[in-house]
């Protein structure tokens, strides 16, 4: 946290830092972002386009363990922000950061059904009746990670009918009627806009992700890629991300 403090990432800074200035006019900023991020980083950027005139945001969506990948064989990225620390780890154990991460933000599992729950799916024990159709995210992926973990913690073994590779895939897959249920975060069942139900469960408590992000230390514009920090790290990012149902940093 202390490395990044010089780059004005507080708590009360989210509006003063997305001043515009005649450098950052005309620029690109590449942010790579876990999917799972889809939905609130696509408002910060219009919010950091409109505070910042001339600089086009992209964003990349995939899952953290995707993007770290990229990352490590040179990807052209500015920002990193990953859905869990063991991912971030596989960037900063590199040295292919400008500062140490910043936690921004975590994120719970939820169980995601179709809409009225036809399976009476109500607990983490139901997803290991065969009689239901589950997916999962792989394993290296940070939901996935975290399905273990809850797996663990309650004693439980579900075979899934496939392993996606990111966390919007496993929500595509249950409210395309292809799964019965799948484990997803908070925010994915709130962002589905009423496309799939979302069953809590006591365990999920066992995983809960801390989400980092950083400035890559070969970033082409390390000014706005700050900037973006800041504005997630912010009052108005975490005003965002507090809506989306992201737990605070």
């Amino acid at each position: 946290m202390l490395a990044l403090a010089g780059c004005g990432g507080g708590s009360d800074s989210g509006g003063a830092a997305q001043s515009s200035a005649p450098a950052a006019q005309g620029q690109t900023l590449n942010v790579f972002a876990a999917a799972s991020l889809k939905d609130t980083f696509g408002t910060l950027e219009k919010q950091f386009e409109q505070a910042n005139p001339g600089t086009d945001v992209k964003l990349t969506f995939a899952g953290s363990s995707d993007l770290a990948t990229q990352i490590n064989n040179g990807a052209p990225a500015d920002v990193f922000a990953s859905a869990d620390d063991n991912n971030m780890k596989k960037v900063t154990d590199p040295g292919l950061t400008a500062a140490a991460p910043v936690k921004f933000a975590t994120n719970t599992l939820q169980i995601a059904v179709a809409n009225g729950d036809p399976k009476g799916i109500k607990t983490l024990q139901d997803l290991a009746n065969p009689a239901n159709k589950v997916v999962l995210c792989a394993p290296q992926v940070p939901c996935g990670s975290a399905a273990q973990k809850v797996e663990k913690a309650a004693g439980v073994d579900i075979k899934p009918v496939s392993e996606e590779q990111d966390v919007k895939s496993v929500l595509s897959k249950v409210s395309s009627g292809n799964a019965d249920a799948g484990l997803v975060y908070v925010t994915d069942v709130t962002a589905s806009k009423g496309q799939v139900q979302g069953v809590t469960f006591p365990e999920a408590s066992k995983a809960v992700n801390n989400y980092p992000i950083a400035v890559l230390k070969n970033s082409q514009n390390a000014d706005l890629a700050n900037k973006w920090v800041q504005l997630v790290t912010g009052a108005e990012g975490q005003q965002v991300l507090k809506a989306a149902g992201f737990g605070a940093s």
